[in-house]
């Protein structure tokens, strides 16, 4: 029996999350297991994306499901991502984070999106996503270029986020301290 690791999600502020991500060079297990872990980390939390630096790795990869509850999951792993189209209609969808837990907001993103990147096996992909794969790409995309989603917000908005963020951060390490 194979155990996956669920990996600990890096919260807002944390410097990891405003830095862009260096080019995966190759194939490896290392980043086999880098993927696993991360769907293992995005199922648990339970999200529908998740990119390496919201667990502590600077490399362009990130996993996502969209699929409804019912429907029978198929994750996708993209590896070195790259936006090649994008529609000049928008669409605005609420966000949310998983490193921004509880908190949303209204952002405008083109409504369909050409994403070509690598799979798992080294294969190069070409992926026409619309609706809500569509922005959860990139969201995606945006972490591993070290942009969240608050970073579309009013400054008022994303300082009272970042605010609070900070609070529930202070919490949960004193939370911690304590259980030691």
């Amino acid at each position: 029996m194979i155990i996956m690791t669920v990996r600990d999600i890096i919260l807002h502020p944390d410097p990891k999350l405003k830095k862009i991500c260096t080019p995966i060079e190759g194939i490896t297990d290392d980043l086999r297991t880098l993927v696993e872990e991360m769907l293992e980390t995005m199922y648990n939390a339970p999200g529908i994306g998740l990119a390496a630096p919201q667990v502590g790795v600077l490399k362009r990869v990130f996993v996502m499901d969209c699929r409804d509850s019912g429907e029978t999951s198929e994750p996708l792993v993209l590896i070195n991502p790259k936006v090649v189209w994008s529609s000049n209609e928008k669409k605005v969808y609420e966000e949310g984070c998983l490193s921004i837990p509880d908190f949303f907001g209204e952002i405008e993103r083109p409504s369909a999106v050409k994403v070509t990147s690598f799979d798992i096996e080294g294969n190069l992909n070409s992926h026409d996503f619309d609706g809500l794969w569509a922005t959860c790409a990139q969201h995606e995309i945006d972490h591993l270029n070290g942009k969240l989603f608050i970073d579309y917000l009013g400054p008022m908005r994303r300082s009272l986020i970042t605010s609070k963020m900070r609070k529930i951060k202070k919490e949960k390490m004193r939370k911690n301290e304590i259980e030691k």
